[in-house]
């Protein structure tokens, strides 16, 4: 089974081609850069960086709505290939095959602002939740202690 899941931020804006030929592909390349999940402790935070391609809708869709600092989640599979530069070295190339993409992040988040401090959970009545949320950064609210019995996922 090849199957890869990623989450991370886009280190530039997304590279559109059309494919050549009879029935042209749009085409979109871009990096991700992937938090890893552990890091030494004193050190900083580290990244691997993920070649990731996109083809027909979802290429369309990268073209549309991605930008530099986007976050978002890949669902694909690792392809390998390999090509000769003009130089006639072979370059080895490892990428993401992107089957499936979708944003990690409100819109809001992404842009750099916090959520309002002010949001609250809105409950079955017409009154909103008495807590306010805790400010976070991840685009998430808190739900206040006492809702669980009123949302119908909890």
């Amino acid at each position: 089974m090849n199957k890869v899941t990623l989450m991370g931020r886009l280190t530039r804006d997304p590279n559109v081609t059309q494919s050549s030929g009879e029935k042209a592909t749009t085409i979109a390349r871009f990096t991700l850069a992937v938090d890893r999940r552990f890091k030494k402790e004193g050190d900083q935070q580290t990244a691997d960086f993920i070649s990731c391609v996109a083809f027909g809708k979802s290429a369309e869709f990268a073209d549309k709505y991605l930008r530099q600092g986007t976050k978002i989640a890949v669902v694909g599979r690792i392809q390998t290939g390999q090509f000769q530069n003009k130089d006639g070295q072979t370059v080895y190339t490892t990428d993401v095959i992107v089957e499936e993409m979708e944003f990690a992040e409100s819109k809001r988040a992404s842009e750099g602002s916090a959520p309002d401090a002010g949001n609250t959970v809105q409950s079955r009545g017409t009154t909103p939740a008495s807590a306010p949320a805790q400010g976070r950064d991840d685009g998430f609210i808190n739900i206040p202690d006492g809702l669980e019995d009123e949302l119908p996922f909890a």
